[in-house]
């Protein structure tokens, strides 16, 4: 397996405080979620995860915003926050807090949407960030085509560097042939993966980042890193 550890950096050392902020967020929320007994833990995923038939059906529409901070699991925890944290930052950097701040939320309301399109009789609560970090990585595409990604090979434990277009196109690519697969089979033979959430999260993503693009043109340099 492939992970991304590391990026080419923008000049000027900003500090993503709000990525920083969203990661410990995610964090938090993880403990207290597993902190609570079975029950309690099923309680919480039912009551803050985002159910596509409840919220067709009029109901708890703050989910599709709390369903971001909440995750399945330890690895899915740390796979959501470490393509965050390599991610976020240069987007951050970019456009600023604020705005990253309605784009990150943004993005992660349309990927549940485009979810809820796709399974709109689900009972299944819909967990994780994934959604809205797709929407990152699709503005990055856009942004930093050109930037380098240091990506880990787990099997070899080595380390080097591609293009971000590479590593985004190909990921992008996959998320496609397993969104489209899924599309007809039954919700529990899917391996309990949104697929469409990442579509079309990264989709938000590249028509944010085309924007961001013309609008910040000229703003944004790298630091390379040896």
């Amino acid at each position: 397996m492939i992970f991304p550890i590391g990026d080419q950096q923008i000049e000027g050392g900003h500090k993503p405080l709000f990525t920083y902020s969203l990661i410990a967020m995610n964090i938090v929320v993880f403990l207290y979620e597993i902190s609570l007994p079975m029950e309690g833990t099923d309680w919480f995923v039912n009551h803050y995860g985002a159910i596509p038939l409840e919220i067709l059906g009029g109901d708890d529409f703050y989910t599709l915003i709390s369903c971001m901070f909440l995750h399945g699991g330890w690895m899915h925890l740390i796979g959501n926050m470490l393509f965050l944290w390599v991610f976020a930052d240069n987007i951050e950097a970019i456009i600023g807090t604020f705005n990253f701040l309605l784009f990150y939320l943004l993005g992660g309301i349309v990927a549940s949407a485009i979810h809820i399109f796709f399974n709109p009789y689900s009972e299944v609560p819909m967990v994780g960030a994934s959604g809205a970090i797709s929407a990152v990585m699709g503005a990055y595409l856009i942004l930093f085509p050109a930037s380098r990604i240091k990506v880990l090979v787990l099997i070899f434990f080595r380390s080097f560097y591609i293009p971000a277009i590479f590593f985004l196109g190909f990921w992008i690519v996959q998320q496609m042939f397993a969104g489209f697969g899924s599309l007809g089979v039954p919700e529990q033979n899917t391996g309990g993966v949104a697929w469409w959430a990442h579509i079309g999260g990264f989709i938000f993503g590249v028509v944010s980042g085309f924007i961001a693009k013309s609008a910040y043109k000229n703003k944004y340099r790298y630091d390379v890193e040896a």
